[in-house]
């Protein structure tokens, strides 16, 4: 079985049109456990090239290090997405991110661009699950830093990365991995629901492959 843990990046929106953001950083992270033991074997990264708000405002790159270059040199969304979902294999799998955004935003985008909804399947939200372990439910998340904390698990690259936050999910995904039991479901089959996007301001600045020559020896 493969599990994929994945992080996207957004247009940060500072009004009640956040809801129009555009997905531009798309970064996962593969595992299996098909040696008998859950283990990192793969990592995907892409920037995508907006196409609701265009321009690159100052307050998404202070926030997410994604400049007006990265956007302008990037692959639509229907190019990102095929190329993530053919990363992905042909290989049962589950899809797993740190909280319920991305998902929503991944279903919002795939209807808009008349992309198929059938490939988001066996969704799990691992902030969830881990808020879960530890006493919590829906409204007392975690963060993914103070979780990382929590473990004693050090945060290995850039914050707001898709990339970095990928791998830092999946560090902690391998840690709950044999307390928790994800679910089957397919996102096509869903009601359509909608969610406010919540950002706060940063100032950490974005290096997409940062520390990843030595990110899986990091993980083992």
């Amino acid at each position: 079985m493969q599990y994929i843990v994945y992080d996207m990046e957004f247009t940060v929106i500072r009004n009640r049109q956040q809801y129009t953001a555009d997905i531009l950083e798309i970064g996962a992270i593969k595992l299996s456990d098909d040696s008998g033991q859950l283990e990192m074997v793969d990592l995907f990264h892409t920037h995508v090239r907006p196409t609701t708000h265009k321009v690159i405002s100052p307050l998404t790159t202070e926030f997410t290090g994604i400049t007006q270059e990265h956007a302008d040199k990037a692959p639509s969304f229907s190019e990102a997405a095929s190329d993530f979902q053919s990363w992905m294999g042909d290989d049962p799998y589950y899809l797993c991110s740190w909280g319920p955004d991305d998902k929503q935003q991944l279903i919002r985008h795939c209807k808009m661009h008349k992309f198929d909804l059938n490939w988001i399947q066996n969704y799990n939200d691992i902030q969830l699950a881990f808020t879960r372990l530890q006493g919590g439910e829906y409204h007392q998340r975690w963060g993914l830093k103070k979780a990382l904390v929590a473990k004693e698990l050090p945060f290995i690259g850039n914050h707001h990365n898709a990339l970095d936050d990928a791998f830092n999910t999946a560090k902690l995904f391998k840690l709950i991995f044999p307390h928790i039991r994800l679910e089957q479901n397919n996102a096509a089959a869903e009601p359509i629901f909608t969610t406010s996007l919540v950002y706060t301001t940063g100032h950490e600045k974005n290096n997409p492959f940062g520390q990843l020559a030595h990110l899986f020896q990091i993980a083992t």
